[in-house]
């Protein structure tokens, strides 16, 4: 068997969003759809918190399908 070697040259670092994009079940559990759901929210928030949205409207249909609307920037990606 060989041996690598793995040193801090071998380190990336992301800046900004990049982590997010690039590995997204990083930050987010694919497994379950209600954790994307819990970040769409939060994210709305933020931008009311921020000062970039003043409506927020989550709507759970019967169906059990989540629907999350708002009027700020969006999700950024």
């Amino acid at each position: 068997m060989s041996v690598t070697q793995y040193n801090a040259s071998d380190i990336e670092v992301l800046q900004g969003l990049e982590p997010v994009q690039r590995r997204p079940g990083m930050y987010t559990d694919t497994s379950r759809p209600n954790h994307l759901a819990q970040e769409v929210i939060d994210n709305a928030v933020d931008e009311a918190l921020a000062g970039h949205a003043r409506r927020i409207e989550v709507t759970l249909h019967e169906d059990g399908s989540v629907e999350v609307s708002d009027d700020g920037r969006g999700m950024p990606v």
